[in-house]
């Protein structure tokens, strides 16, 4: 999900106040489950996921996190302890900087705050639109919402302009709640279906 969008924040002013950059490789965990939020984390380059695994074993992916991006600032903002934990998805880089400056620069600058606020706001229509259509037992159905929301609210492409999905079909299940055998099935019937393309392995809606 690599994405040419500017960063939530000026990568400058959290410098400025100072952000350290840190780097983990592959696989690496930022922060687990039940840990404390102590830092404000963006993405400079790389892919982090957040995830938690139920009962069985399952896991179940909260979200993932691209260049520009920031992640676990829920948390951070009503000083609980992380609901979910980070695990790199590939090497990353990132800015961290620790809550007390991050506040800090929030009450310094509104226009941040309110960045922030609306990026938050995103994430929870997502999650809103997401729990009601995983209660479809129609795996195609989810499948869709998911791409199309991927492609309006997270890329920002009009409707008539063809997005690339750059998720693994892995990924997709664990963003959906389904196997992943069920989502490369829903694919191929989506294909035939036309309500999306594949061209070398990738999907395009």
């Amino acid at each position: 999900m690599d994405t040419q969008k500017a960063p939530i924040i000026d990568e400058n002013l959290l410098l400025q106040f100072g952000a350290r950059l840190k780097s983990y490789p592959k696989g690496t965990i930022i922060f687990n489950e039940g840990d404390t939020a102590k830092y404000y984390f963006q993405l400079q380059s790389g892919e982090v996921k957040m995830n938690n695994y139920n009962q069985d074993g399952k896991e179940f992916i909260q979200g993932i996190f691209s260049k520009g991006e920031s992640f676990g600032e829920p948390p951070l903002l009503i000083a609980k302890n992380y609901p979910a934990n980070a695990v790199a998805l590939t090497d990353v880089v990132l800015l961290q900087l620790s809550q007390t400056v991050f506040l800090e620069l929030l009450h310094e600058h509104p226009e941040t705050a309110i960045a922030i606020s609306t990026r938050l706001a995103n994430r929870l229509y997502y999650k809103s639109v997401m729990a009601s259509e995983i209660s479809s037992q129609d795996p195609e159905h989810r499948l869709l919402k998911l791409i199309d929301y991927l492609k309006l609210h997270v890329e920002e492409l009009p409707e008539e302009e063809q997005y690339c999905v750059t998720l693994t079909r892995q990924q997709l299940a664990d963003l959906t709640g389904l196997r992943v055998e069920t989502v490369i099935r829903s694919i191929k019937a989506l294909e035939q279906k036309g309500a999306l393309i594949i061209k070398d392995r990738k999907i395009f809606r």
